[in-house]
């Protein structure tokens, strides 16, 4: 094209005149449109910004319209995150025998189903425990993702399925507002499954159908024709997931914040700066509007000395996480008959409890209780809860759990974030790894 055909171009096309005058428009969806003043607004559009130079509404639209996904796209995702649950966890693990013992005698879980074969690639066990359920599979082949996962990273967590009464639509919503599909991602049966993108780090999230009751399965799996063993029904105080906690890259934390919100419509309900000795981390959490949906997520502070996240990184090697918190409707019952069944939970200073009537008076259970068991305690704008972490017994000292009670509480105290990763700091420095 010669430089005359350019300047007719420019000059024919009203749109790059940097000379003219312009408005900014916006429509109902949001959408905003640099439009030149000679010409009449369009139906559906207003003036935002009125008579201006090219470069000035440039500017103008740069500066305001941040979130390009149209109006009514933000507000379906916020429907559709009104309505998730977690479906299951699914956790790749190097010896799946082993681990389904840690889960059945340690925890009281109940194997219900089965998926997998030689020929698959990989073999899994669904286990529940009233809300929870817990998908452990171990591969088979070598070139199925569980054998690259664990070589990675250990046993650990791999997919959060998030259940959905439209799981094609969630799942569509999600690309369109910005999820990366997972490709070749599978079933239980082995077969290509839709529906999965990616969450953070390596782990991935698949839009599933809600199971019509407690009794359902994952898609895939058949129930087992004998049950491995006889749950202890009386030993089954895990209620439900309250939430994940995640840790990320330092610099990663807004950016991991900000897809579950924009992407997937999570809000964000609770920042927290914690300081543990000359460490510290930056912790924000976001949640489903279902409200049933919870990531906890949590990088190092830079600033500080390294720490516990920092070692979490480099031995999960990458983000992941960090514990998953099982809701219980005891505490007091649950801490103790997990113990009981060879729990280890972290230890908690007797100091704590000297002081804690200073603060908070426990509703439902008495301080004996609560320093005998090492349970913490905490409250917020709507009530109590209680805590506690158990002690991790991965190889990488990464995954651990935590047993949480919550007494009319939504968010998590101050009081409690802190002597948690207090807890897991004097535990580190007890193995001594907090110098590896």
């Amino acid at each position: 094209m010669s430089d005359i055909q350019k300047e007719e171009r420019t000059m024919s096309n009203p749109f790059e005149n940097a000379d003219a005058a312009y408005h900014v428009l916006v429509n109902a969806e949001g959408q905003h449109s640099l439009w030149p003043t000679f010409i009449d607004v369009p139906a559906g559009w207003t003036v935002m910004l009125d008579s201006a130079s090219r470069q000035e509404c440039l500017d103008f639209i740069e500066k305001s319209w941040t979130d390009m996904r149209p109006k009514s796209l933000i507000e379906a995702m916020r429907a559709d995150s009104s309505d998730f649950s977690v479906e299951y966890v699914e956790c790749y693990v190097g010896d799946l025998d082993l681990s389904v013992a840690n889960w059945v005698d340690n925890y009281a879980f109940k194997v219900i189903g089965e998926a997998g074969s030689p020929e698959h690639g990989f073999r899994s066990r669904v286990l529940r425990q009233n809300r929870v359920v817990i998908v452990l599979t171990q591969a088979v082949a070598a070139d199925h993702p569980a054998k690259t996962y664990v070589d990675l990273h250990g046993d650990g967590v791999a997919k959060i399925a998030l259940g959905t009464a439209d799981p094609d639509v969630a799942y569509q919503r999600a690309v369109q507002a910005g999820a990366q599909p997972v490709a070749n991602a599978e079933d239980g049966e082995g077969s290509a499954v839709r529906r999965t993108v990616i969450g953070f780090g390596d782990l991935v999230h698949t839009f599933t159908e809600k199971a019509a009751d407690d009794a359902g399965l994952p898609v895939g799996f058949t129930p087992l024709s004998e049950p491995l063993s006889k749950p202890d029904i009386a030993a089954q105080h895990l209620e439900e997931i309250d939430h994940f906690a995640v840790c990320v890259n330092a610099g990663e934390l807004d950016e991991t914040v900000s897809y579950y919100c924009d992407v997937l419509g999570f809000d964000e309900i609770f920042e927290e700066r914690i300081v543990v000795g000359t460490q510290a981390m930056l912790s924000k959490v976001v949640q489903s509007r279902s409200r049933k949906v919870t990531f906890t997520i949590i990088e190092p502070d830079t600033t500080c000395a390294p720490g516990q996240i920092d070692q979490f990184l480099a031995q999960h090697r990458g983000s992941g996480i960090q514990h998953i918190a099982f809701g219980a409707f005891d505490a007091v019952e649950a801490v103790r008959t997990l113990a009981g069944r060879g729990v280890a939970f972290l230890s908690t200073p007797g100091a704590y409890y000297d002081r804690l009537e200073e603060r908070i008076s426990p509703r439902k259970h008495d301080l004996g209780q609560l320093r005998e068991l090492n349970l913490l305690v905490d409250e917020d704008h709507g009530g109590q809860l209680f805590q506690i972490f158990t002690r991790s017994v991965h190889p990488r000292r990464t995954l651990f759990f935590e047993v949480i009670e919550r007494i009319g509480a939504e968010t998590f105290g101050s009081a409690n974030i802190k002597a948690l990763y207090e807890a897991v700091e004097a535990e580190r420095l007890k193995s001594g790894e907090a110098g590896a």
